[in-house]
Formats: structure tokens, sequence, C-alpha cells
């Protein structure tokens, strides 16, 4: 269907440009004794109709694949992508008119003739740029949008609730670490899992590392990733918009957030500040980790084991079987042993949780 209408576009671009000028060019070159019927515009048309597509006929399989090509280009962006670019290139190309009409009256060959198709070009490029870069922020000037907003907040059951008020956003760091695959596994986190397209550039720039760990890292995060699209029980969306103004992929994911009120979903304790200072909702995988934790009070007794030293003097260093670290005062003399500790306190952080104790045996002996 595509390669017939291409065709006839060229058998009628080329019949328009024969009737207007191939009678015009057989009286230029004077030809002699030419019949009336070859100075008819009717006979332009069927003569330049014929030149152009005999001229053209072997690109027209190329035609096709470059229109189709564009087509699937433009299919793959997201609507609001197109709209506000679409906006901005009009607006972009009516400034350009405004300002080549103004200029109509300067007498200057060269700029009569030059300085409209640059502007032209200039001005539509621009402004398609701008309504592209710009469409979160543009969208938040219609009273539609910020009511829409406002009632996801206020009626999380609402359809709009459900779309923006419960986007999860994943960081690299918590795809990288996997345990948000075990947490959707449990059905605790409810609503829709939103990874950004920057996120999944940069696991594929760390699977792609020369260095061994991190090519390791990024590899384990799109499997993580595989894992949840296809075999959890939870709805994945990609979002595949971008600000380009913006370098870093943290402050992407935060600007992100903010333009669909979403939280943010990270391990890492530096973005997680970061967020607190922006006014974004964070779900920090850690906190839930040390929230599942079981309590520990001072004054309790545990049974570790020694491994290593610790930072101080005469410290020793335990394990619990989540990872929790243990600093067991003057517990170098017990390295390699299993003892009795006693909980002196707790430290608990958003980075983690350390238990500070010291040796049964020593306690008894004061």
């Amino acid at each position: 269907m595509l390669r017939k209408m291409i065709q006839l576009l060229i058998l009628f671009t080329g019949g328009t440009i024969g009737y207007i000028f191939i009678p015009d060019l057989i009286r230029l070159i004077n030809i002699n004794a030419a019949p009336e019927w070859l100075i008819n515009g009717y006979t332009g048309a069927i003569i330049g109709a014929l030149i152009l597509y005999l001229s053209l006929v072997w690109f027209v399989d190329n035609i096709v694949s470059f229109i189709g090509f564009i087509e699937e280009t433009l299919v793959k962006f997201p609507v609001t992508d197109l709209l506000f670019g679409t906006l901005g290139l009009v607006l972009g190309l009516m400034l350009a008119f405004l300002i080549t009409v103004a200029l109509d009256s300067v007498e200057i060959p060269i700029l009569s003739s030059v300085l409209p198709l640059v502007l032209t070009v200039f001005f539509g490029y621009l402004g398609f740029q701008v309504g592209f870069q710009k469409r979160d922020e543009l969208m938040g000037l219609f009273p539609s949008y910020r009511s829409s907003s406002k009632d996801s907040k206020k009626n999380p059951d609402s359809e709009s609730g459900i779309e923006r008020g419960k986007l999860k956003i994943l960081d690299t760091s918590v795809i990288i670490d996997g345990r948000i695959a075990d947490i959707c596994q449990t059905g605790f986190l409810e609503g829709t899992l939103l990874i950004p397209e920057f996120v999944l550039e940069e696991l594929q720039h760390i699977a792609d590392s020369s260095d061994v760990l991190k090519r390791n890292r990024g590899r384990r995060g799109l499997d993580i990733l595989n894992k949840i699209q296809k075999e959890l029980p939870v709805e994945v969306e990609i979002y595949e918009g971008d600000f380009e103004e913006i370098q870093e992929v943290d402050s992407k994911l935060v600007k992100l957030a903010k333009v669909l009120e979403g939280y943010v979903i990270t391990n890492d304790f530096n973005l997680n500040k970061v967020c607190d200072l922006q006014g974004v909702d964070v779900l920090n995988i850690n906190d839930l980790a040390n929230a599942v934790k079981p309590v520990v009070l001072p004054g309790e007794e545990m049974g570790v084991q020694v491994i290593k030293d610790g930072k101080e003097q005469n410290q020793g260093i335990a394990y619990l079987d989540d990872g929790t670290m243990i600093v067991v005062e003057e517990g170098r003399n017990y390295i390699g042993k299993n003892i009795e500790v006693i909980v002196t306190s707790v430290l608990q952080t958003s980075a983690g949780r350390m238990i500070f104790a010291k040796p049964k045996l020593l306690e008894k002996a004061l």
C-alpha cells in the first residue's frame, strides 16, 4: 500500500511539474514546427510524470524503507514527547515567520533570500528541543493535570492514584543488590515498578565494563530485572523519557520522582539523604531490612564467634546470620572462639545496624 502511494505521489509531482514548466521549456528551446499538441499543458504533464517516474523507479524501495524506519522510530516515542515536541516546533516556526515578515522591509538581497530559511531551521529546531525537554514542566501548567495529581494524593484508590501515587522507581544500586526481587515475590510491595531507561543504560554500561567485578555486578542487575519482569507477579513499566539537561543518574531519579510523584526505591545512603532534602518520598531497602531484624536490647545474651580484630585496641568483630556486625569489647583474645556475650548498646541507621557487646566471662569476673 505504501509503495503504491509513493508511486502515485511521484506521478502526481512529475505531472504537476510537467504541466507548469514543459510547455515553456519547449518554447524556450525554440523547437521548429513543434505541433500544437506538444506545447499543450496536458501533454507536458504526461511527459513530466513519465520522466520523474522513470528517474525514481529504482529508488522506490529505498524510499519505502526510509519511511518505514521513520515510522518505527516515531512509534517508539511516548505520546507526550511527540505532542510537546511538535507544539514547540509549531511555535518556533510561527516565531520565525513573524520575524521574517518584520524583516521584509529590509532591502538587502542576501538577507531577503537566505535569512528566512536560516530563521525557519533555527527556530524550528530550537522550538522542538524546548518543547521536548521541558514537556514535564509544561504538563504541570495544565489545571487538569494538577487537579489529577491532587486527587491522587487525597484518594489513593482512584485510578489516577494507582497510576501516579503508587509508582515505585528503582535505582541502579537496588537492582544490583537483588533483594528487591525477594520483596516483590513475598507480595509486600504493591503497585507498579518503574524502571527508567537511563537506569537501564547505566546497568548496560556497568555490564560492559572491562573490570570483572563491575561486569559481574551489571550482569547480575540485568538478571534481576529479567526475573522481576518475567517470573514475579508485579507490574513493571519502562520509562523511556530522559532529562538531557541533567548529567547524574541520581539527579535524574530525583527529578523523575518529583514529576511523577512516585517513590524512589534504593539502598544508597547518599541518594536517600538527597531525596529527603528534595522532599521526595524514598523507600530504603536497608531500612526495611533493619526493621524486620530481631530486636536486640541492651543486657541480652547471645552466642557469637569472634572472627577478626576490631579497629580499636582489644576489640573483636563477630557477625550474626543476617550480617549484622557485633563489636566485642575486649574480644581480641577470643578470636576464632565461640563465646557468650552481653549486649551493651545498639546503633541503628539507614546504613545498617551495629551491636556493641562484651564477653559474658569478663562480666562475671567483674
